[in-house]
């Protein structure tokens, strides 16, 4: 262990040679985001990439070249442009989110993702948790991870897999220039993004995400759901705050100092941004619309509902149908989870619909939401009634059931935060380990197993599983939890602690619109979460159309990005 002394000696050091240790940071004048007029710029929609070739009438693969380049954006109407990183096939058609890449079910995508950023990063970075540092110490290490995709482990985007501008600098599990993405699984909604070691955070921040949406038209073609540009929109929602020079604040002084120096447990901010503008406005007509809501915030939750009481009706969620329709008033998302939904605008009795959040920040017993932070959208409702040929069928696709037959092993995961003595948190961990230790979690590819997570802290946790999709069981709260929290943090074994005699609570039903499979999973504070995770495609009986047990393996951990990076993340390894 580093003293405190050596500690903060080796954070100025990086800082120096990094060129980031300047006074400005300490000359923050943010932006009053009451002071920015909503619904004044117009909900942009992203460009899109076609991620495969029609020949002679047929879909051929297509190879992408995809980069990362630093440029200014205007996130505002009234705000200056703003420095970000940003995807694009070239720095003068990159966008904030990326463009939506729309691949096609069976139809191989490649894609060469390529790192054009400078060689200092434009927003604050803590040395001291495990971090993708080169050897140079110039560069910006990415590397990208196509979130909800089911391909080989070379392509998925491995946290030590990152690379710097032209490749010079590589990390440890770098295998490839080029991602092979076969979409060989079910049709639904992804979305890529940076997941560079340590970096998580501060790269999405920057700009590294957009929308990845993989169709299969003889399959989702008799639903008849809205489609085409106009009538099925992507909308990736995230928070960010600002400098009165328009540049991106990120806190730079961490709540521990002497322990992380600019590290914090999560990120908010007040300013609500969708597809790149902050509170926009769309202009709808009278009928159906459908909306891929991606949460791409590090920390923010979003509860969302409208304003004059119009309802979701969830036809899919992360990156899977559901086998009928859901109709809810409000939906809440976790980081990285997506409500795919459908919105009915000839049922508005307004002419216009704002596009609400209350999620308490942290989730669930932070802060109640504000002025700026409760708005996200306004939908702009035109007058007369029209014809919709759009539906919404009373089925829609049924994948199996989870077969608790199949279950090959009953794992339980728990997850821990650690404190200093001032009660800030120090750093999070999964089953009381670091990343780098080596993977317990090695299921059999093709088999099913229950994990039991166990939430031992105080937020919600939205947890991610590479590779793998899972249903929700069974949600139980933990009953005399300190007592049981005192022994997982002296035994680190939920067997040894005689879990049973604790996790008899009250139970917590899953919501209608969650029930299929799933990618993420919100994991209540104080209970017990029970998954049935498959390792297979849950569309066909079929192996996986690769090898899952090739190097460097996957991951899972939690998609609040202030916790993946410091480091509730571990391994999984399959094995044959």
């Amino acid at each position: 262990m580093f003293s405190m002394g050596r500690m903060m000696l080796f954070f100025l050091i990086c800082l120096a040679l990094l060129g980031e240790l300047s006074t400005s940071w300490a000359e923050d004048r943010l932006v009053n985001p009451l002071q920015l007029e909503m619904f004044v710029d117009e909900l942009p929609d992203m460009p899109k990439i076609q991620g495969f070739d029609v020949v002679n009438g047929s879909p051929k693969s297509k190879s992408l070249t995809i980069g990362m380049f630093r440029k200014k954006w205007k996130f505002h109407r009234d705000l200056p442009p703003t420095p970000v990183f940003a995807y694009g096939a070239s720095r003068l058609t990159a966008t904030v989110p990326g463009p939506t890449i729309e691949a096609l079910h069976g139809i191989d995508t490649y894609v060469e993702w390529q790192n054009h950023l400078p060689s200092k990063h434009i927003l604050p970075w803590d040395p001291t948790i495990p971090t993708a540092v080169p050897a140079t110490k110039k560069g910006v290490p990415t590397v990208v991870h196509l979130h909800g995709g089911i391909h080989e482990p070379a392509s998925d985007g491995n946290s030590n897999s990152w690379f710097t501008a032209g490749f010079k600098e590589k990390g440890p599990t770098w295998a490839n220039a080029t991602y092979h993405y076969n979409n060989n699984q079910q049709p639904g909604n992804l979305w890529y993004h940076d997941h560079a070691m340590g970096l998580t955070r501060v790269n999405l921040l920057a700009g590294l995400i957009g929308a990845y949406v993989l169709r299969h038209p003889d399959v989702e073609g008799p639903l008849k759901l809205p489609h085409g540009d106009e009538f099925d929109r992507p909308l990736l929602v995230f928070d960010r705050s600002f400098r009165t020079n328009g540049s991106i604040y990120m806190n730079s002084t961490g709540n521990n100092p002497s322990i992380h120096p600019q590290w914090q447990p999560e990120y908010f901010g007040d300013t609500i941004i969708v597809n790149g503008k902050a509170w926009p406005k769309m202009m709808v007509r009278r009928r159906k619309y459908r909306f891929r809501i991606i949460n791409a915030s590090n920390a923010r939750f979003f509860r969302f509902f409208f304003t004059n009481g119009l309802e979701f009706i969830h036809v899919a969620a992360d990156s899977t149908y559901l086998g009928e329709p859901v109709v809810t008033n409000e939906t809440l998302l976790a980081p990285s989870e997506i409500a795919d939904v459908v919105v009915d605008f000839s049922k508005s009795e307004t002419d216009d619909a704002i596009l609400a959040n209350d999620a308490p920040y942290p989730y669930p017993s932070g802060d109640p939401v504000n002025e700026s932070n409760g708005k996200v959208m306004k939908f702009i409702i035109k007058k007369n009634q029209e014809v919709d040929t759009w539906r919404v069928p009373n089925k829609l696709i049924k994948y199996p059931s989870p077969d608790l037959s199949s279950v090959r092993e009953t794992r339980y995961i728990a997850m821990y935060e650690y404190t200093s003595d001032t009660d800030e948190p120090t750093h999070l961990y999964i089953n009381g380990k670091p990343y780098e230790a080596p993977a317990t979690e090695t299921p059999k590819a093709g088999t099913s197993e229950i994990w039991n997570v166990i939430n031992l802290t105080e937020d919600n946790h939205p947890l991610h599983i590479h590779l793998g999709l899972f249903t929700v069981l069974d949600q139980t709260e933990l009953v005399n939890k300190e007592e049981f929290k005192g022994c997982m943090f002296k035994e680190n074994d939920a067997i040894k602690c005689h879990i049973s005699k604790y996790a008899r609570g009250k139970k917590v039903e899953v919501p209608a619109h969650e029930k299929g499979w799933k990618n993420v999973y919100k994991m209540t504070p104080g209970f017990v979460t029970k998954i049935l995770v498959r390792f297979s495609y849950i569309h066909s009986n079929s192996s996986y159309s690769f090898d899952p047990t090739a190097n460097p393996g996957y991951v899972y951990h939690c998609h609040i990005l202030d916790h993946e990076d410091n480091v509730m993340m571990r391994p999984i390894k399959l094995i044959k």
